[in-house]
């Protein structure tokens, strides 16, 4: 088994293939690893090459020239871009089944984001080469590429339209909820978020300036929706706030 050391990889451990297939059960349907029938996915781990990142370390980052990706076996990881002033802007998270990458691998442009591992994560790096050739076997797995990308255009356009036509209130709901429903843990009363957000990254995220969103978060935890702590955030009526934050019952 190959083990990846360039890009802030780390060394990966000898059971790798054994993990890599109980963590497969747990990934997400909606998620790119999860959607892929199952000789596809084992297909294109086999071709990855296994690795590492602590908290903190970047898996690529912004105007970077390479272009392999990245597929998230375990843990998260923060999208995040500069902007002009110097402060960086988190654009979107990424979890368990996820791909990171995928634009460079598709038209070898500079990197337009930071990927950041927000803890442990356990990955498999894909060269380009590799998975033009995977996708040149398997026409239908470059088509589930292209409706992952298609998904999170769609998500970004949603986004803007949600900063013009949203109070900060409703739209920090709305970003609450669903962090809850892709990354929230049971807890005795909740969920809590399994992202370790700062409250600028939050603001980002809900596309208003920082303390705004603090009284925002202010309100809802004096409406008891949620309680809140250093870098943690616990749910504790989900459907209320996809209530306050617009959103159809049961979805987030």
């Amino acid at each position: 088994m190959r083990s990846h050391e360039g890009w802030g990889g780390r060394d990966v451990p000898p059971d790798y293939e054994s993990q890599r297939r109980r963590t497969g059960r747990n990934w997400p349907r909606r998620s790119y690893l999860g959607g892929l029938p199952d000789p596809l996915r084992d297909e294109l781990l086999h071709v990855a090459a296994p690795c590492q990142y602590q908290s903190g370390e970047s898996l690529m980052r912004e105007g970077d020239r390479s272009t392999h990706v990245v597929l998230l076996l375990s843990g998260i990881a923060k999208i995040s871009a500069r902007l002009d002033e110097g402060h960086e802007a988190l654009l979107a998270i990424r979890a368990s089944g996820d791909v990171v990458g995928e634009m460079a691998a598709m038209d070898g442009k500079p990197r337009s984001a930071t990927v950041t591992a927000c803890g442990a994560i356990r990955a498999g790096v894909v060269q380009k080469n590799d998975l033009h050739a995977f996708f040149r076997r398997h026409p239908e797995a470059a088509l589930s590429m292209g409706s992952v990308v298609a998904e999170r255009l769609r998500w970004a356009n949603r986004r803007r339209i949600e900063f013009a036509g949203y109070p900060v209130k409703v739209r920090l709901a709305r970003v609450l909820a669903e962090l809850a429903a892709s990354h929230g843990r049971p807890v005795l009363q909740g969920l809590v978020i399994g992202v370790n957000l700062s409250q600028p990254e939050l603001a980002a995220l809900a596309g208003s300036a920082e303390d705004t969103v603090q009284k925002a978060l202010r309100a809802l935890r004096e409406e008891g929706l949620l309680t809140t702590g250093h870098r943690r955030i616990s749910v504790l009526d989900l459907r209320r706030l996809r209530e306050i934050g617009h959103l159809p019952p049961g979805i987030a």
